[in-house]
């Protein structure tokens, strides 16, 4: 017959001091050792085995929480569950939880803020409701629920995307919060439920024909604004817009015409050195003289660069069908037709890397001089012009 619940009082469990174990019924048992010191312990059988567990010090667990503690042990057993073994297993994780966990992990492996704002932003915006359900639970139907809207209309960022959730579950997996497959690999599975990339429209930037640029920045010149001047400027350096929107005064040298953009701000984490048209330093020139933060192309915010989505409103407003990034290309495509300059500096001015590590490794230096006739021809080309005006560009000269 079992013994009574609750067998001991408050005042008996204060007093006791004789060494033992005294039920207090349930499988519950305030254990006193031979030097006085006093805890809870849960014993119950299983396969015929006596098992114990300890429930905290009566210092620190009182009676009626080491009764709950109890209670709660008793009804794992009559739904087939280990007390120990619940115990020590991990608490268990949500997805968010998860996600934040190895963005942590991987702090010190980020080429620069830029990633890690890249993953977090992925994780957090797009994966929104993922994040309340446990790890352990997140299936097949829970990722296409985040891919499938994104697969057809943005499928590099829908394709990184899986990439960062299958990254997820797999470092779920390691720390035991997950077991069985990963419902976000690519290979044998979703590849037979989602469409191939190759069927899909792929995510070109969207570029102006370059012939088109220099009656655009007649336009953009007409648009009194901090965003106008960042945008024009980024198409005369041909950087990209977080490069233009992160610059600082103390990366500028107006004397030499030089803008050095540190390793940490550049994808391929190598310092790179801009030449200045004159056309450029006319528009640092002008920002020089409202000069109010540390940041060139200041924000609203006080000591905050212009938003990351600055530069493409300009457009919108403008309604011109193209994406900042794509005035990268057409200075490419202009250069590469329209000039003589060979394709290691057109390269260069881009900030790509040419060549394999041997060769970058004898061209010590970054053929600034030369690049800077490059950046002068592209500007003088994207100057508005009047008329038909003969523009100098390389070693020819062409109808404007």
């Amino acid at each position: 017959m079992a013994r009574p619940l609750h067998a001991l009082s408050a005042r008996t469990v204060a007093t006791l001091t004789k060494p033992g174990r005294h039920s207090d019924g349930g499988g519950l048992y305030l254990n006193i050792t031979a030097s006085g010191a006093r805890s809870w312990v849960f014993m119950w059988k299983r396969a015929g085995k006596r098992r114990e567990m300890g429930l905290g010090s009566l210092r620190d667990v009182p009676l009626a929480k080491a009764r709950c503690r109890a209670a709660i042990a008793r009804e794992m057993l009559v739904e087939g569950i280990d007390p120990l073994a619940a115990r020590d297993r991990p608490k268990a994780m949500t997805f968010g939880e998860a996600a934040d966990a190895l963005i942590e992990s991987m702090s010190g492996s980020w080429r620069n803020a830029k990633h890690r704002a890249q993953w977090t932003m992925t994780l957090t915006v797009y994966c929104e409701p993922l994040r309340p359900k446990p790890v352990a639970e997140v299936g097949t139907e829970d990722v296409l629920k985040i891919l499938q809207p994104l697969w057809a209309t943005k499928p590099e960022t829908a394709s990184r995307l899986r990439g960062r959730i299958e990254r997820v579950l797999d470092f779920a997996r390691a720390r035991g919060q997950r077991a069985g497959e990963n419902p976000a690999r690519w290979r044998g599975h979703l590849d037979a439920l989602l469409p191939k990339r190759t069927k899909l429209t792929r995510g070109h930037h969207k570029a102006m024909p370059f012939d088109d640029v220099p009656a655009f920045m007649a336009l953009l010149r007409e648009r009194e604004a901090v965003a106008a001047l960042a945008l024009e400027f980024a198409i005369l350096t041909a950087a990209r817009s977080g490069e233009v929107l992160g610059a600082r005064w103390d990366e500028v040298n107006l004397d030499t015409g030089v803008w050095t953009v540190p390793a940490e701000r550049m994808k391929a984490s190598r310092a790179h050195r801009v030449p200045l048209s004159e056309r450029a330093v006319e528009i640092l020139r002008q920002m020089e003289q409202a000069q109010f933060s540390e940041f060139v192309f200041p924000g609203l915010k006080r000591n905050q660069p212009l938003s990351g989505m600055a530069l493409e409103m300009v457009l919108r407003r403008m309604k011109v069908d193209v994406t900042v990034h794509g005035f990268r290309s057409a200075f490419r495509d202009w250069a590469g037709e329209r000039t003589h300059f060979p394709r290691e500096i057109a390269e260069a001015a881009l900030a790509h890397l040419v060549g394999d590590a041997v060769e970058r490794a004898y061209r010590r230096g970054d053929a600034l001089e030369k690049r800077r006739e490059l950046m002068e021809a592209w500007a003088s080309f994207c100057e508005p012009k009047a008329g038909g005006t003969v523009v100098p560009i390389g070693r020819r000269a062409v109808k404007g």
